[in-house]
């Protein structure tokens, strides 16, 4: 079966098309570029490097713009969908917990006779975070909106440490140890999918202290040889 992977530049989106590879021809990339930091649906910083994920695991890309409004940027998103009708067979996310996200996904690729793949759909979120260390993922969190997170976890990359940490916060604040609330935001740079690694040259920290929200900006990086 042949898909096309919906993908944001971060973990769970990357690490679903990467189950979703064994089994299933992934023949097409598509990413969302939010002019809204705050969009219901998609993935916002550093959303620019899907471009070179996308090169790197041999994919062509459909890049379709939107304006991140509620509901509105479902439109642009069964655009881009539709755009590849007949060359797909179905749309592989990284849904995990959002019913807000998978229904709507769900009912764009069942109006377009597609089916909707998500291999991460309640599975447990230490379980998965563990697996994608183990399956080689390296992450790094570029995003975060959700006190007691702060500037210092901005371009932190997510380890098995970095794992216990969020545990922590999760048993003590309630925030979700996959940022599935938007409490933070991740990039991948190198998986098993990936031909080379993405190593960070440049990157700015951007905080907002009165919002207690802040974007780890990568402005170059380097592809290195594994």
């Amino acid at each position: 079966m042949r898909l096309a992977a919906l993908i944001s530049g971060g973990k769970d989106s990357i690490y679903a098309t990467y189950l979703a590879s064994k089994e299933h021809e992934i023949a097409h990339a598509i990413s969302m570029v939010s002019e809204n930091p705050a969009s219901y649906m998609f993935h916002y910083p550093n959303i620019h490097l899907v471009k070179q994920q996308a090169a790197l695991m041999g994919l062509p890309l459909v890049a379709k713009k939107t304006k991140g409004q509620k509901e509105k940027e479902l439109d642009d998103l069964e655009d881009a969908i539709a755009s590849l009708k007949g060359e797909i067979d179905g749309v592989v996310t990284g849904a995990l917990a959002s019913s807000y996200q998978k229904m709507r996904i769900d009912s764009i690729c069942k109006r377009h006779g597609l089916l909707s793949i998500a291999p991460l759909w309640h599975r447990d979120p230490v379980e998965y975070l563990h697996a994608a260390l183990h399956d080689n993922f390296e992450i790094i969190i570029v995003g975060v909106a959700a006190p007691p997170l702060d500037a210092k976890w901005l371009g932190r990359k997510i380890d098995h440490q970095c794992i216990d940490d969020l545990i922590a916060l999760n048993k003590k604040h309630g925030i979700s140890t996959v940022g599935e609330g938007g409490e933070f935001e991740s990039l991948v740079l190198d998986c098993p999918l990936f031909l080379k690694k993405i190593e960070v040259v440049k990157a700015e920290t951007n905080w907002n202290e009165k919002e207690r929200s802040g974007t780890f900006d990568i402005k170059e990086i380097k592809l290195v040889d594994k």
